[in-house]
C-alpha cells in the first residue's frame, strides 16, 4: 500500500492528505525527513541504497531518511526512519527546513543531525553498504560515486550551516 502524506504549501502549512504516489506524480508538495548521522569523531555515515529499493536503488545518500506520515513532526519521522534504517533509537535534532526541488518531485525538506554509535545494524532490505567518511572524504566521494539528487543539496546546507553554527 502507498504511504500517505501531507500535502503542504509552499509555506509548509497543511492543504490535505493524499498519497506519496500521487504527490510525486503531481509535483505537490510533501514532508520528507532526513538525518545526517555522525560520530564522536565528526565523521558521517554514507550509505548505498538496497537495490530492491523503488526509488534511487543502489545509489548512495549522505543521510537516512523518507516521508513525514500524516501528523508526524519532522522530528518523529527522522527518529522512526533512523529506526528502521540503522535498527538505532535516537533523538535527531531539527536543524532546518527547505524546499528541495531535486529528486522525483519538490518536497520541503527537514534537515537534522544525530550523534550515533560506530555500531548500527542496518535493515539489507534498505541498506546495501554504508561506512563513516571524513568530511574530506565525503565531499571526494560526492564527486565520484553516484549520490541521491536530495545527498547533495542536503549535504552543502548541511555544511553551510555548521560553518555559520560554529
Amino acid at each position: 500500500m502507498d504511504e500517505l502524506v501531507e500535502r503542504v504549501d509552499d509555506q509548509d502549512r497543511f492543504l490535505g492528505v493524499v498519497s506519496r504516489r500521487q504527490a510525486i506524480r503531481e509535483g505537490w508538495l510533501h514532508r520528507v525527513a532526513v538525518t545526517v548521522c555522525r560520530d564522536e569523531c565528526g565523521r558521517i555515515l554514507v550509505h548505498r541504497r538496497s537495490e530492491q529499493l523503488s526509488r534511487f536503488p543502489g545509489l548512495y545518500e549522505v543521510a537516512v531518511g523518507g516521508a513525514v506520515s500524516v501528523g508526524e513532526s519532522y522530528e518523529r519521522a527522522a527518529a522512526r526512519e533512523v529506526a528502521e534504517e540503522l535498527g538505532i533509537r535516537v533523538l535527531p535534532r531539527l536543524l532546518f527546513t527547505f524546499i528541495n526541488r531535486s529528486g522525483l518531485s519538490p518536497h520541503w525538506l527537514g534537515v537534522h543531525e544525530a550523534v550515533v554509535p560506530d555500531a548500527v545494524a542496518p535493515d539489507p532490505d534498505e541498506v546495501a553498504w554504508h561506512d563513516w567518511l571524513t568530511k574530506p572524504e565525503l565531499r571526494s566521494a560526492l564527486l565520484d560515486w553516484r549520490f541521491t539528487p536530495d545527498s547533495h543539496e542536503a549535504f552543502s546546507r548541511y555544511l553551510a550551516f555548521r560553518t555559520a553554527q560554529s
